[in-house]
């Protein structure tokens, strides 16, 4: 179910981003726009909650935080309507390397100062026990 809401979540984002960054390009009417820019912040919201499984962890992993970064630079578009295709093009590169960067980098935690790839993450065995409060796959950053 979860994965399917995921699909169904980035789906979406995919569509409403793209609308949104084509629409910039092409210098469409703001009020063509917005309706787009409220997809794509609300769908992003909705896949940062879907991905994070509601732990903590995955807020202070790289992902998480490139995730949060996305989603403030949208927020600005609103705010600095002037500038919003360079910020829009900002988060189509911050997603673009997000999504195809290293495990290694991907997965390390910023506060822990590790790489923490737990059972959620892709290739991860949701349901098998691990030890108390571990994850399913530790190791420092190299």
């Amino acid at each position: 179910m979860m994965r399917a809401l995921n699909i169904g979540f980035r789906t979406a984002h995919l569509g409403a981003m793209g609308i949104l960054l084509g629409g910039h390009a092409f210098d469409l009417a703001p009020d063509r726009l917005v309706v787009s820019l409220w997809l794509t912040i609300g769908t992003g919201v909705a896949l940062a909650a879907t991905e994070s499984g509601g732990r903590l962890l995955w807020f202070q992993q790289v992902r998480g935080l490139m995730t949060m970064a996305k989603l403030a630079l949208l927020c600005t578009v609103l705010l600095a309507w002037d500038h919003r295709l360079p910020i829009l093009l900002t988060v189509l590169v911050v997603a673009s390397v997000g999504s195809h960067m290293p495990g290694r980098y991907r997965y390390y935690a910023v506060i822990r100062r590790r790489v923490i790839q737990d059972a959620w993450g892709p290739g991860g065995k949701r349901g098998q026990k691990e030890g108390p409060g571990e994850p399913a796959s530790c190791s420092r950053a190299p």
